[in-house]
C-alpha cells in the first residue's frame, strides 16, 4: 500500500486524530459494557426497528463481543500510532486499520433497508438517530482510520 511521509506538525495532528478515533472506540465499547451490564439509556434507539418492532434482539454475550471488538479496534490504531512498540509486525496494525476504515465506510452506506445513509426506513427513534448519529460517525471514523492507514509516522 503506498503511504504518505508526514513534516513533524502533520504527525502531530495524525496522531491527535488515531488517539481521538481511540477514544471514540472506548466510548462506545462502554456503552456495549454498559448494555451488557443491564443499563438502558440509549438502548432503546441502538438497534434497528421494523415499525415498532426490534430487527433483533442482541444478547448479554454478544453485547460483550461489541464491546471487546472496539477494544481491539483500539489496540489496531494505537499500534498504527506505533504507540505499542514493535512486539506486533507493523503491517498487521496497517492492514487492521484498512479493515476499520472499510467496515466503518460499509456501514455508513448500510444495507439500503434499516441502517446506513441509503436506508429506506425513516420513522423509527433508530432510524432518526442513523441519520444524525451513527451514519455519520461511522463515516467520520472511516476516513480517520483511511488516514491513518495512508500515513507513515516515524517511531515516537
Amino acid at each position: 500500500m503506498p503511504q504518505m511521509e508526514m513534516t513533524g506538525k502533520e504527525e502531530f495532528m495524525i496522531r491527535i486524530l488515531g488517539i481521538l478515533l481511540a477514544v471514540i472506540f472506548a466510548a462506545i465499547s462502554l456503552f456495549h459494557l454498559y448494555w451488557a451490564a443491564g443499563g438502558v439509556f440509549g438502548r432503546s434507539v441502538a438497534v434497528p426497528n421494523r415499525g415498532d418492532i426490534r430487527a433483533f434482539e442482541p444478547s448479554t454475550g454478544g453485547t460483550v463481543l461489541v464491546a471487546l471488538a472496539f477494544l481491539l479496534a483500539i489496540a489496531v490504531i494505537l499500534g498504527q500510532l506505533k504507540f505499542l512498540g514493535d512486539v506486533v509486525p507493523h503491517w498487521i496494525f496497517r492492514w487492521g486499520t484498512w479493515a476499520i476504515a472499510l467496515i466503518f465506510f460499509i456501514r455508513a452506506i448500510g444495507e439500503f433497508r434499516l441502517v446506513g445513509f441509503f436506508k429506506k426506513a425513516s420513522d423509527t427513534p433508530f432510524a432518526h438517530w442513523d441519520t444524525w448519529l451513527f451514519s455519520p460517525l461511522c463515516l467520520t471514523i472511516a476516513v480517520i482510520a483511511f488516514i491513518l492507514a495512508y500515513t507513515n509516522l516515524s517511531h515516537k
